[in-house]
């Protein structure tokens, strides 16, 4: 069992961009990096370091905590995406990623637990694939047993009001049974960062909004 986590160097005006027209592109970007390294911590914890991959898109070079996070990807399986489309890059993660079960998560859900994450790998007994939606109409994570499994992202259009929907119906169409996962809400928004701020407010994420809003109050 493998984690696998997709994710876009925090690089100011890269990241988190919707919350930059909030709060500042300089921001946004160190709370896309609190939410990473929450995401890391949580993969490391589930599975060790040695099972957890991070498909990259940008540099860290530059980025928002590059350094905290370069130190915390310590053991990890490190490399970048290819591939246009998300739909695409995402189907190619998984055919770089090392061989076995793995669930894939982005970056963008920083309450997540290593409880949450060996869920969502336990689904694999039953079914073919387990597929989270997230709050928006999307996901957040897609665990599978190969792959392979993963190939008919490509086809899906991401980041609509029915990606979560389509990318079952793709999933199913390529032969796969698939259990519903937990919900969570990704954040993307300023509500969004208020509502995971108050349901893990043991995060890093959380931390750094909580220094924003006091500089804001």
């Amino acid at each position: 069992m493998s984690c696998l986590v997709m994710a876009k160097a925090p690089v100011a005006g890269r990241a988190k961009t919707r919350l930059g027209a909030r709060v500042g592109m300089a921001l946004a970007a160190d709370l896309a990096a609190a939410a990473l390294l929450d995401t890391i911590d949580a993969c490391v914890e589930a599975v060790g370091a040695e099972r957890c991959s991070l498909a990259l898109e940008g540099d860290l070079a530059g980025a928002a905590r590059g350094d905290e996070i370069a130190e915390a990807l310590r053991g990890w399986h490190v490399f970048g995406q290819r591939g246009n489309e998300l739909g695409e890059r995402l189907a190619c993660a998984h055919a770089d990623a090392p061989a076995g079960p793995r669930v894939q998560i982005g970056m963008d859900t920083p309450q997540v637990t290593s409880a949450l994450l060996h869920a969502l790998l336990d689904g694999l007994g039953t079914h073919d694939a387990t597929l989270a939606s997230a709050t928006d109409g999307g996901w957040w994570a897609l665990a599978v047993a190969r792959g392979d499994d993963a190939g008919p992202l490509v086809a899906v259009p991401m980041s609509t009001a029915t990606t979560g929907d389509d990318t079952a119906a793709a999933l199913r169409a390529g032969g796969l049974t698939v259990a519903p996962g937990p919900v969570l809400c990704d954040v993307d928004t300023v509500e969004d960062a208020v509502l995971v701020t108050a349901q893990a407010p043991w995060t890093r994420f959380a931390a750094s909004w909580r220094a924003i809003a006091e500089r804001s109050a």
